[in-house]
């Protein structure tokens, strides 16, 4: 695998993580609404809880996500022209707005996160 195809690799990643949190964030109000059952799966939200914490955490320390810096690396030394897939994904991803905007939003988004921990309690994780 080349250095494009792996950066195409962790863009895809990154789509699937920005997905997975986007997801619990309003499946799990919707969920408790509707009376779905899995949004209360203890580890899926705590797994959840973590990856927000993860991008909040990293905006924070003024850091832009591992999954962007990796990306980057790997674009930069492919060399080659993107396709026009990639491109489109790229500029719906990643929007040229200052790094204390995004900070702001993943904190609140965070914060929403730790409300919805209370306000849907997951069932117990096991032991």
């Amino acid at each position: 695998m080349g250095r494009a195809e792996a950066a195409q690799l962790v863009l895809a990643v990154h789509l699937l993580v920005i997905a997975f949190n986007l997801f619990g964030l309003i499946a799990t109000p919707l969920g408790a609404w509707r009376g779905w059952s899995f949004v209360r799966i203890g580890w899926w939200r705590a797994l959840h809880l973590v990856s927000m914490a993860a991008v909040a955490v990293q905006a924070l320390l003024g850091r832009a996500c591992f999954l962007t810096d990796w990306q980057a690396a790997l674009e930069g030394r492919s060399g080659g022209a993107e396709p026009l897939i990639v491109r489109w994904v790229n500029q719906a991803v990643y929007w040229p707005i200052p790094l204390w905007v995004f900070t702001a939003g993943y904190v609140t988004l965070l914060a929403y996160a730790l409300a919805l921990w209370r306000l849907v309690p997951p069932r117990p994780l096991r032991r």
